[in-house]
């Protein structure tokens, strides 16, 4: 797992913990505009997950830039000079209704996410600019040509665990900003993504026939939004919950996502038809990509958010 641990606290911020949002945002150094927000929200979710709600109501242009489900932004918390990458957790429509950005995040012991969940309500965080082009749909659309959907997400595949820069990268413009992120994403063996926000983003899943979420944990404990599984399923998505490490007495999938979907007495009907969404694991991703592309889906219906 790359994490990476908190670095020397230095005061560099341009606000404390107290104080007020405002309405200006400052520019810093690395081009990039951050705009201060309070927490409105910070509770657990599951063992060492918390949900995170930020108030983003003085910033209507902030929620108005995010627009598809899957796209991140930077967040920095106080005293902490580097940021950190979040993939946001509610759907836009959220957003625009709410003036809200929701998040899960894993807290771990000496890391910025430590400090992030470990804020309380009304402390001030920065946030970038929404980034990041998220989870494409168009390209498994409309639903009646892509009548199966297969969903895959790992451990935190549902969230974003927050990520420092390391002192050896450096950026000035918004593109080295990407590719950073990129790169980081690329290299973090728990990596997370918004798939909450797909679903309750919705992208048809009533009208398909076959729509699979494979999501993978350690255990129950370990798994966030199981209230939220019979909403899903409610809106044509099928939850099939597999856990590495599950307690005595789970009857249900056992493993790793890709092999339970190997186990799958129904895996592919009509490749032609079918479309993918990754978010974990890099191994995992890899191998259920060798595993469809074998079957002859297309690699132009895998979708990723980065």
């Amino acid at each position: 797992m790359f994490i990476l641990r908190r670095p020397h606290l230095t005061r560099h911020l341009p606000f404390s913990r107290n104080n007020r949002v405002s309405s200006a945002a400052a520019v810093r150094h690395d081009a990039t505009l951050w705009t201060p927000a309070p927490l409105s929200l910070v509770e657990s979710a599951a063992e060492s997950l918390f949900h995170i709600s930020i108030d983003i109501s003085n910033s209507p242009d902030l929620a108005a830039s995010y627009t598809r489900p899957g796209q991140y932004l930077q967040l920095r918390v106080p005293d902490v000079e580097r940021p950190s990458f979040l993939a946001i957790a509610s759907p836009p429509s959220f957003a625009a209704a709410s003036g809200a950005f929701e998040f899960l995040v894993k807290s771990i012991a000496g890391s910025t996410a430590e400090i992030l969940c470990g804020l309380k309500r009304g402390e001030t965080v920065e946030l970038s600019s929404v980034m990041g082009n998220g989870f494409d749909v168009d390209q498994i659309d409309p639903p009646e040509e892509y009548s199966t959907v297969l969903i895959f997400a790992t451990g935190s595949g549902i969230r974003f665990k927050c990520t420092t820069f390391s002192k050896s990268v450096s950026f000035n413009l918004v593109t080295d900003i990407a590719s950073v992120a990129y790169m980081m994403l690329s290299s973090i063996s728990n990596k997370v993504y918004p798939i909450r926000s797909l679903i309750e983003t919705g992208f048809g899943a009533d009208r398909r026939s076959d729509v699979r979420l494979y999501y993978g944990a350690r255990n129950l404990k370990r798994m966030a939004y199981q209230e939220k599984f019979k909403e899903w399923e409610s809106s044509g998505v099928k939850v099939v919950p597999v856990l590495s490490q599950p307690d005595d007495g789970w009857r249900g999938e056992t493993g790793y996502v890709q092999a339970a979907f190997a186990r799958a007495a129904k895996q592919v009907s009509d490749p032609s038809a079918t479309g993918v969404v990754l978010c974990g694991q890099r191994q995992m991703a890899e191998e259920i990509t060798a595993m469809l592309v074998a079957d002859g889906v297309s690699n132009d219906k895998m979708l990723k958010n980065f």
